[in-house]
């Protein structure tokens, strides 16, 4: 089970934390990642973070914008977005791989949480 909250309406320039906790006890085992699906588009890796959170990888278009983190005593993995575009709106994932690392394939991903819509108005 990974549920994401977190999601809403803002306006361009503005501030979301995304979050998402994981239920059991391998989470700390796990490479998470975030990947968002626009409207009429495929989904898209957005960041990702290692086991230990050590070490994270973005996508281009989030770089400087965006901070993926993760809290395993709390089991929560979140995505700190700032400085938000009417292009980052979408539906936000959290993911799960049991390798560990911090991969941004989609294919690569075990376990994918319930999404929450981010809206960036213009």
């Amino acid at each position: 089970q990974l549920p994401a909250f977190g999601g809403g309406l803002v306006q361009t320039g503005g501030s979301l934390r995304l979050s998402c906790t994981a239920s059991g006890r391998t989470f700390s085992t796990y490479g998470m990642g975030w990947f968002r699906q626009a409207p009429g588009k495929e989904r898209e890796f957005v960041a990702a973070i290692n086991w230990s959170g050590g070490s994270a990888y973005y996508t281009d278009s989030v770089k400087g914008r965006f901070t993926i983190s993760r809290d395993n005593a709390k089991n929560t993995v979140y995505l700190q977005m700032n400085s938000l575009k009417p292009e980052d709106t979408a539906v936000y994932y959290c993911a799960g791989n049991a390798s560990g690392y911090e991969t941004p394939r989609i294919q690569g991903m075990n376990y994918w949480g319930k999404g929450t819509l981010v809206t960036v108005s213009s």
